[in-house]
């Protein structure tokens, strides 16, 4: 399947797993109601899982997301990689995808060539989750073998993209919608 197939198919409603810099996620168009209840169903999730929004750039990143001056410094200093920033959340953020108490939404620019050409292409976020299994060995951990991803979910997803070149940990994942970062994860 070429880039163009694979953008259209997720402009179209459709779920992939993608490989990243950290490990594999599943994706889908921001907005996909659809497609975020079929995630939360194949990582038998419930209603107040939050989803991260992998951007391109900066650009993106602060569509969604309110950016101070000391927090940019921070997240230059750390992306492009493999860490999920939790920020207040701008008006553009549909309210399924924020913390409903909070009002902050989980952001990412990853570090992988496959997955920076796919969000360019798609020209806007992909709301994300990792992909963990409750039915594995280990839940927590992350699924890292395309070929494996598609023998165990070929029935629930529309596309496995592989790259043969993905991380084997989550992200670390930093709140700083508070006056001192948390590590949540």
């Amino acid at each position: 399947m070429c880039s163009s197939d694979l953008v259209e198919m997720i402009r179209d409603g459709g779920v992939i797993a993608y490989p990243t810099d950290s490990c594999f996620a599943l994706g889908c168009r921001l907005g996909n109601r659809d497609g975020m209840d079929r995630i939360r169903a194949i990582r038998q999730l419930d209603e107040r899982h939050h989803f991260t929004m992998m951007c391109l750039d900066f650009a993106q990143l602060g569509q969604f997301a309110m950016v101070s001056n000391s927090i940019f410094r921070a997240l230059k200093a750390s992306t492009p990689g493999p860490f999920t920033f939790i920020l207040p959340a701008t008006k553009e953020v549909p309210r399924k995808m924020m913390n409903p108490k909070k009002r902050t939404v989980g952001v990412r620019i990853p570090d992988h060539v496959v997955v920076q050409a796919l969000l360019e292409e798609l020209g806007e976020p992909l709301v994300s989750s990792t992909l963990l299994l409750p039915d594995s060995e280990d839940p927590q951990e992350p699924l890292t073998q395309g070929w494996e991803i598609k023998e165990r979910l070929d029935n629930v997803l529309d596309a496995v993209l592989d790259s043969a070149d993905c991380g084997t940990e989550p992200t670390t994942v930093i709140d700083l919608s508070g006056d001192e970062p948390e590590i949540i994860r």
